[in-house]
């Protein structure tokens, strides 16, 4: 990943370092804390990272926060500023790099350019770099021009002024985060949480990450595509929710489930069932039930010594090839890819 061609400067003698560099070290995160950086959010690649470990407490991240000044105090957007020890430097050492939201962007804000001493920081961080963004700390990446012609999300109330101060990026307001690679953005506060164990499940698998998020106390796993604004999130304690038929339908993925059964268990006609379960969920039943099973086939693919037909039937896609175009189009790989990947990766 470079800056665009008229403002790239980076160090000749460096090779790419991307995701999967340097097998007998962590991988380096450096998060960049800029003025105004919402503490919450900063210290969400921390909490998330650290946590990831093997079984044999082998730490799989080292992150190092810095800014794009010398070593020394950043103002936060609370009553209190922070000490931070790494100055720019330290993104040319960074297998990722996050950047999460601050209220205090200036120019990146409100003109979509980037300050001098923040471009000359920027230039540092090596092609192949991973590049993650939190809320509005997409505005940075975008103001560098990372996310020209790449879909990006932010925080809601956010969307329109980004989609209108960038228009090269293909902004969507509805979903918690968005990975296209090499390069990552999510939506508003806790989304950064989701879009962190994203990263960890992509790097090292579902154990891994559910591990992490037992460590951290958070749901497991929030998809990308849920909704990140929801207007009525919490139903009022008269109305019923669709809570029930999820957890009807959890204990039986592996058998055949149609919607109108989902909606027997809530005493409810199949169209105020759906209504309320976008209402609740953000998506389809249809959807959340392939994103259930899909990430039962994951578990079943790393944990158990299944064949790949019965990791099939057992997360209730009924054939292998069923299993492997979901897989597919989920995580662009096979069930025997998907294994051969994960199954060593907590040794």
């Amino acid at each position: 990943m470079a800056l665009p061609e008229e403002t790239a400067d980076f160090p000749a003698d460096r090779t790419p370092a991307g995701p999967a560099s340097g097998s007998d070290r962590p991988h380096r995160v450096v998060v960049l804390a800029l003025d105004g950086v919402i503490p919450f959010e900063l210290g969400i690649p921390q909490r998330i990272f650290t946590s990831a470990r093997t079984p044999r407490t082998r730490h799989l991240y080292e992150v190092v926060t810095c800014s794009i000044r010398p070593p020394g105090p950043v103002r936060t957007d609370a009553d209190f500023a922070i000490l931070v020890e790494h100055g720019p430097e330290a993104l040319a050492t960074a297998d990722t790099v996050v950047v999460p939201a601050s209220y205090e962007l200036g120019p990146v804000y409100e003109e979509g350019l980037l300050t001098d001493d923040l471009r000359a920081a920027l230039a540092l961080i090596r092609p192949g770099t991973r590049l993650v963004s939190i809320c509005t700390g997409g505005y940075v990446l975008a103001a560098a021009g990372f996310l020209d012609g790449r879909p990006a999300t932010t925080h809601w109330s956010s969307s329109d002024h980004f989609q209108r101060l960038f228009p090269r990026v293909e902004v969507d307001a509805d979903v918690l985060f968005i990975d296209d690679g090499d390069v990552l953005t999510s939506a508003g506060v806790a989304a950064g949480l989701d879009l962190c164990l994203h990263v960890v499940r992509r790097d090292h698998g579902t154990a891994v990450a559910n591990e992490v998020a037992r460590r951290t106390v958070v749901p497991p796993h929030r998809d990308g595509g849920q909704a990140q604004y929801i207007h009525r999130p919490v139903p009022e304690p008269q109305v019923a929710t669709t809570r029930s038929a999820r957890a009807w339908a959890l204990g039986r993925l592996d058998r055949p489930l149609q919607l109108r059964d989902m909606a027997e268990q809530e005493s409810m006609s199949v169209r105020t069932f759906t209504r309320r379960f976008r209402e609740e969920v953000g998506i389809s039943p249809g959807q959340w039930l392939t994103q259930q099973r899909v990430e039962r086939a994951r578990h079943l693919l790393e944990s158990s010594e299944l064949s790949v037909d019965q990791v099939a039937r057992d997360a209730g896609f009924g054939t292998a090839q069923s299993m492997r175009q979901h897989l597919q189009a989920a995580l662009g790989v096979t069930p025997t890819g998907y294994r051969r990947t994960f199954r060593d990766v907590s040794a």
